[in-house]
Parts: structure tokens; sequence; C-alpha cells
């Protein structure tokens, strides 16, 4: 489990390479975006500790830059904690947001909690004479297989997805789906829960050819149809 630091305090990195490397990680730094777009792309890495405040460039526009060809899972660090820094983290991709001053041990935690949900994207194998379920649940690992394929899900994708099959028809309001699934959140706002829908979405059609599971019921919420 190789994890890439982006931090332009070289004392924050230090930090960060000593814990990591002390609960069993290989860890190395970087302190430039335009480096770190380039290294997460290599596909080397397990994960990316990415600081918000970057001398080249926003660690926001870094994220957005890595999610147009990795699912590498993203954890924030930051020292900036407005609402509207953390909700845009979460809306372009981001699995966790940790805010500084912090604990590097609650971090290592929290690294380790974002490993296991994004560990092995291959299911084990099913019988080829009996059909997969169109959802398989794995709860433990919070992740999620659709046809037998484990999806490639951010945490609070797969945490909406879990929420909505838990009981197929129902339609769940906006903000009672913000109470279920952002229970760590300070604060989340509608848009929130429309732009993690919407790239659900894109994600579930992709998986099962086109079609569309998540229904909208204007003015009311969503559901899903299976």
């Amino acid at each position: 489990m190789k994890i890439l630091i982006v931090d332009d305090e070289q004392a924050i990195a230090d930090t960060l390479l000593y814990a990591l490397s002390a609960n069993g990680f290989e860890a190395d730094s970087c302190m430039l975006g335009g480096e770190a777009i380039n290294r997460a792309a290599s596909g080397d890495y397990a994960l990316v500790v990415l600081d918000v405040g970057l001398p080249d460039m926003n660690g926001f526009d870094v994220c957005r830059e890595v999610r147009r060809s990795s699912n590498v899972p993203i954890l924030f660090l930051t020292a900036r904690t407005e609402e509207v820094d953390r909700i845009v983290g979460l809306e372009l991709g981001a699995d966790d947001y940790v805010s500084k001053p912090f604990s590097p041990r609650e971090l290592v935690s929290r690294v380790r909690a974002i490993l296991r949900r994004a560990r092995s994207h291959e299911p084990e194998n099913t019988p080829s004479d009996t059909p997969a379920p169109a959802f398989q649940v794995d709860r433990e690992g919070l992740r999620i297989a659709c046809k037998g394929q484990w999806l490639n899900l951010t945490r609070y994708e797969t945490l909406l997805l879990i929420c909505l099959l838990e009981h197929p028809g129902r339609v769940y309001s906006r903000a009672a789906l913000m109470d279920k699934v952002w229970t760590d959140a300070e604060e989340t706002v509608d848009r929130t829960v429309d732009t993690h829908i919407k790239t659900l979405r894109a994600k579930l059609r992709a998986a099962l050819s086109g079609k569309d599971p998540i229904v909208t019921h204007r003015g009311l919420g969503y559901s899903i149809d299976l």
C-alpha cells in the first residue's frame, strides 16, 4: 500500500511519512500539484493525501484533474474549514476531509478505513451456472458489486447506494439522505446529495449497460428501482 502525500509544508509531510511508515505503509511526498497529477496518473499509489493550499495550483483543481483519469482515493488535508470548502471537496470526489491541526493517529486511521473500502475491485468467483444478483453489498468492507463486478465508488457514493438499496422503491427526501449518509459531516446542503446522485448514476449506467435504476421523484427525493 503506497501513499502519496502532497503538501508544501515539509514538517507536515515528514510527520505523515513517519506516521504512515510506522503503521506499515510505504509513502513518499511531493510539494506541487502538477507533479501530484502526474504521479497519481501512474497508478503507483493506493491513496493520495492532498493539501488544498499548494504553491502552483489549488488542491481542488488537482483533485479535478486526477478524477479525469483515476479513481484513486483522495483524502483532503487542509487548514481551510469553511463549509463551502468541505462541500466542494466532497463534490469533486474526495473520500474524506481532515482539517489542520490534526492527529497523525487519526489520519492513519482514516487512511486505513478508506483503503478498506477501496480494496480489490475484483469480486470473489461466482459459479457460472448461478446468476449473480444485480447488487451485492459487503457492509464490512463498505463496497458494492453490480452484476458480479465491484463498483469503483467513493465513500459517500457507496453509503448513498446502500441506503437506497435497503428499501427498493422507497422515496428518500434529500434531508433524509443527508441524515443517513452524511452523519459525520458537520454541514451539508441539498446540492451535495444531487451531485452524488449524478455521479452515482453515471457509474451505475456504465455497469448496467445504460440502465438507470435511480428514480427522481420531483419535489420529493429519490428511490431505486430494481
